[in-house]
């Protein structure tokens, strides 16, 4: 079901001007979590597709959301390895639309466990005017930027400009002379920084393992141990961070804190 948003995303006042409309499907839960947005060129190259999984999964494992458009590539790598459950994605199109439709499945998933976000009204199809829109909610919902491989003059690019007029930090991947020349010129003029280590950039945006983003409601909750299936259906996205960070286990199918 196609619902509005009907609070105030503090985070989207870094744009230009804030959205007159959002509409969602989904688990608007996720908007109050630490995220990530990663963003990259729709053909990136095997390296750039393998760090992208990697990097995504990390993240989502530590708790933090991920955040992407969707798209061919990077997008669709990004938001599969965090896991339905933990990542938004911003569309380009109306939610009665999942566009690309090579990714619909992928969307799909989303919409049912994670949460789907756009500005523009059911009907509206994939404009070429649409794209920047879409990516300059991306940027301002994450808490930093990740571009994992990038050329000149791609919608990406513009993505990075956006994070830098909102004082965002922007990370790349480190790449070899002649690949990724976007992402490598962003390092030579001092706008990004490298990941050089994965787990180390990942450790500066873990949650610590009392998982205070974690609402004292949901705690108090699994103190009455509830089933797994019962708490699963009450907070599908706080039992999966829970669990990861060790702040709740399952044992014989029921929810204990810890």
């Amino acid at each position: 079901m196609i619902e509005q948003i009907r609070f105030h995303i503090s985070e989207l006042e870094a744009m230009k001007h804030y959205p007159s409309v959002l509409f969602y499907k989904g688990n608007t839960d996720l908007l109050y979590k630490k995220k990530v947005a990663i963003v990259g060129s729709r053909k990136p190259n095997q390296y750039a597709r393998e760090l992208t999984h990697k990097l995504s999964m990390k993240l989502s494992q530590v708790g933090i959301c991920i955040v992407s458009g969707g798209a061919l590539g990077v997008d669709a790598i990004a938001h599969k390895a965090a896991g339905a459950h933990n990542t938004i994605m911003v569309a380009a199109t109306g939610l009665d639309k999942r566009y690309p439709s090579i990714n619909k499945n992928i969307i799909a998933d989303i919409e049912k466990s994670g949460l789907v976000l756009s500005q523009f009204q059911e009907g509206t199809p994939s404009q070429k005017y649409n794209f920047p829109l879409r990516n300059e909610v991306v940027v301002a919902l994450g808490d930093v930027l990740v571009v994992t491989y990038a050329d000149f003059n791609s919608g990406t690019m513009h993505s990075v400009e956006y994070a830098l007029k909102m004082g965002k930090e922007v990370y790349v991947l480190a790449h070899r002379i002649g690949e990724s020349e976007a992402t490598n010129d962003l390092l030579l003029q001092g706008k990004a920084k490298a990941i050089y280590d994965l787990d180390a950039f990942v450790a500066k945006f873990a949650h610590p393992k009392s998982s205070e983003s974690i609402l004292d409601a949901f705690l108090l909750y699994c103190q009455s141990n509830p089933t797994y299936e019962e708490a699963l259906k009450k907070y599908p996205s706080k039992i999966f961070e829970a669990e990861l960070n060790g702040t709740i286990e399952i044992k014989n199918a029921k929810v204990y804190t810890v």
